[in-house]
Parts: C-alpha cells; structure tokens; sequence
C-alpha cells in the first residue's frame, strides 16, 4: 500500500487528523483539507515530526461553500498526478445552540450543506482523477445517528433542531453512497460509508454538550479498513458500523427516496452562479 494518495477532509483535528497520522505511518502520500490555512500548517508539520518521508499537501476551502469546494476539486485535479483514496471526514455537528438553523454560503441548511451536498460535489468532481487512478476507494464518514429526510422540508425551515439536521444529512450521505457506488460498478472505484465510532471524543460532540465515551483512535481502524484491507477491495455500495456489514435506516433502501434526494442533490451542487442556483427545489412533482 506504500505510495498510495489519500485526501482527507476536515484532516486539522479530530478523526480526521487521526487518520491521517495513521496513513501517514503506513506510507501513503496524504493531501489534508481543512478550513484554515494556519491549522493545516500545523497538521503538516505534527505529521512530519511523526514520519519525516510523508509527501503531504494542504488544500483549504470553506465547504459550507460549494464554489469553494468546486474550486478545490479543480486545484486537486490539475496539481495532483493520481488519487487512490478519499475519506470524506468533514462535518457540522449539531451546534452549540441547537435551536439556531444556520445557513451555508448558497443559503442551504448548513448540516446538509456541510456533510451532504459538500462531500457528494467533491467526489463528484474528483471522478476523473479517481477513476484514472484506479482502483481507487472513496470512503464517506457517516453516522448511527440517522432520520428520515421529508422532502417537503429537506432545509428544516420548520421546528428546526441541530441534532435532527445533523442526522438527516448523514442519512442523505448514505443514500447519496448507494447510488454513486451503483453509478460506479465496474469502474474500479468503490464507495463506502460507515459509523466510525460511538460518540468520540471531538470537539463537534463536546460543543453539543454530550458526553464522549470512546476515543478517536476507536474510530480510526474501521476507516482505515474500509481504505486499505484488500479483503475489501471490490466492496461497495455498504454501510458498515465500524467493523460490520449492517443495515442503515430503511429510508437508505427507498429507491424512489433515493432518486429524488440525488434530483434535487445535482441540482444544488451545480456550478451555476450563486445568484442562479434555486434554494427551494420540490423534487417529484
């Protein structure tokens, strides 16, 4: 596995930092994203001082803003020679106040936005150097927490809550995997997703004022996994909690749900001007 490219996202702290540290002893060249030039700087260098011959790379963007995540696939792909792998680790947590619907750059609800819309558009975008690359693996960090999406409030304009947001989007990354990895059959690029770990220690879970009861390392081996073990190399399209093939919410299964979320999802994450991208679609009518 020596040499393999890996990007991650939301690689400044947390799992994602973890994962990094890990890939990073195991040899693979790392490209790290995150929000602030500066934390990147200094995630580099901690990596380094670990293992001195890790080629990395950092790429910053605000990915509740989808120009600038459009923007940076666009940097990846003229800069970058090959992509193996890509964890789709950033997220929006359920908020400090979990009454405050806060909104993306486009003006989408900011969890969807951020663990949805965001991740799905990078993968989208980086299709060409993937499947150039491969095989290649893509691996979106979901959750346990999942709730239905209600397609006549997917933005949670009504009885907002930052936990049920959060949950939803991460059900709309699941479906968004099953469909992309149906898309994908075939290409030698697999897509997965997985509950890493039970309520880790992270800043996301403590700024929600719950309490952590496993460590980030607990969520780091079954990403990994998914990344690397060559007994999964042509899985795909499965929802693992951690270490185990299991079921996501039934809404996961719904086809027609599916199709209708990936409508409105290509409608959103076109690169039309900001001015022009329709904030309030009703898909299926």
């Amino acid at each position: 596995m020596n040499q393999r490219t890996t990007l991650i996202t939301g690689a400044t702290q947390g799992l994602g930092r973890a994962i990094a540290l890990d890939l990073a002893s195991r040899g693979h060249s790392l490209l790290l994203h995150g929000r602030d030039h500066t934390r990147l700087e200094t995630v580099a260098a901690e990596i380094l001082a670990t293992a001195p011959d890790t080629t990395i790379r950092t790429y910053p963007a605000d990915l509740a803003d989808l120009d600038q995540v459009h923007a940076m696939a666009t940097r990846i792909r003229t800069a970058e020679p090959r992509l193996d792998g890509l964890v789709n680790n950033a997220v929006a947590g359920g908020g400090a106040d979990p009454l405050r619907r806060e909104l993306s750059r486009q003006g989408h609800e900011l969890r969807f936005a951020v663990n949805h819309l965001a991740p799905y558009a990078l993968t989208r975008d980086l299709l060409p150097l993937l499947t150039a690359s491969a095989p290649a693996r893509v691996v979106n960090v979901a959750s346990i927490g999942q709730e239905a999406i209600d397609f006549r409030d997917v933005m949670l304009e009504r009885n907002y809550q930052g936990l049920r947001a959060y949950c939803r989007s991460k059900l709309a990354m699941i479906m968004a995997t099953f469909e992309l990895a149906a898309e994908l059959d075939g290409t030698g690029v697999t897509v997965n997703t997985l509950h890493p770990a039970h309520l880790m220690d992270t800043d996301g879970v403590r700024e929600y004022g719950l309490t952590p009861v496993t460590s980030v390392d607990e969520g780091v081996r079954p990403t990994v996994r998914l990344l690397i073990d060559p007994d999964l190399a042509t899985t795909t399209g499965h929802y693992f909690d951690q270490f185990t093939d299991t079921r996501a919410h039934d809404q996961a299964y719904d086809t027609a749900a599916r199709r209708r979320l990936m409508k409105l999802t290509n409608g959103l994450i076109s690169q039309a001007p900001a001015a022009e991208r329709i904030q309030r679609v009703d898909v299926g009518r």
